[in-house]
């Protein structure tokens, strides 16, 4: 028996449109051969996650176990820093889900056996977690990847809807789609730490990891350990070809040098439209569709993270 904490792993069985649950016999098998003292729990339902992640026996050196797709990451961090602790709880990832943006910034594989490899040496690492207030949050809601607000935030919305699309896939579709569509952009302040800067927002990022859509990098320099979070907007290109171009650039992070970018590192940032509605998510969660103020903090080292 491994001398180090239980692991105690919430696992979405629907992650990775059903694959997650043919996993169970691989990780079962790992862990017993590594002498490991573990719990799997699978979630029945959204929203599931965070009861399951609240309510563990958690003892010391314990690690919680997120084992799906992102989601099931945002729910197992929200039921976490949910608790009463003494210290930042450990959590470990199992990124056998659909889209696995944020576990692509500290590298934890994607293959299952590596991942587990991984898992057992308990490497950690200090983790910031970010929290959102405003929409259908108004008491908050933690985030470890990102807020997307506009264009991205829509594309998602498409994205989801094609269930039976591979994610980097149907996110690129989606993209189309609102190329094509071409809605308008809110007039949106954004206030961060000592500045402000107005802009009519085609897309605003707020991002502690690097990824979303599968291949999309938001925030292609965040950190996820410096107590920070990047802010990456779009003023509105001239035209569907040049935000076509603009959006494109996002596949390997160079956004950030078009004429049509504003960014900035803040650990709080206010977001108000001053003119249209946001539609806003965080790790995918649908935060508004139409809201007029957001508030988003970084809160520095709330975790620790299992990772090489």
């Amino acid at each position: 028996m491994s001398a180090l904490g239980k692991l105690w792993i919430v696992l979405n069985p629907t992650a990775g449109k059903g694959k997650a649950e043919s996993q169970i016999p691989k990780i079962e098998s790992f862990l017993k051969e590594k002498g490991e003292n573990f719990e799997l729990i699978l979630t029945a339902g959204p929203g599931d996650g965070i009861a399951i992640a609240r309510n563990l026996p958690l003892a010391e050196g314990d690690a919680t176990v997120a084992a799906g797709g992102d989601g099931t990451c945002n729910e197992v961090v929200n039921g976490l820093l949910a608790r009463e602790n003494s210290g930042p709880p450990l959590m470990g990832i199992l990124p056998i889900g659909r889209g696995n943006d944020f576990s692509s910034t500290p590298q934890i594989p994607s293959d299952c056996d590596k991942a587990l490899e991984m898992l057992v040496k308990r490497n950690a690492h200090p983790l910031d977690a970010g929290f959102v207030k405003g929409g259908f949050f108004p008491e908050g809601r933690y985030f470890i990847n990102g807020v997307g607000i506009g264009f991205d935030t829509k594309v998602g919305f498409d994205a989801a809807k094609m269930k039976h699309v591979k994610s980097g896939f149907a996110y690129a579709l989606g993209a189309i789609i609102n190329i094509v569509r071409y809605d308008p952009s809110p007039l949106i302040q954004i206030t961060y730490d000592d500045k402000e800067v107005t802009l009519p927002a085609a897309i605003v990022s707020i991002m502690n990891g690097r990824r979303m859509g599968g291949s999309f990098f938001m925030g292609p320099n965040a950190e996820l350990d410096d107590g920070l979070l990047d802010i990456c907007s779009i003023r509105r290109p001239k035209g569907r070809l040049r935000l076509m171009y603009v959006v494109s650039r996002y596949t390997t992070g160079t956004q950030i040098f078009c004429k049509e970018a504003v960014t900035g590192r803040g650990a709080n940032i206010r977001l108000k439209a001053l003119e249209g509605g946001m539609a806003a998510h965080c790790d995918g969660e649908t935060v508004c569709y139409e809201g007029t103020e957001l508030e988003i903090s970084c809160k520095p080292g709330a975790l620790r993270l299992i990772g090489a």
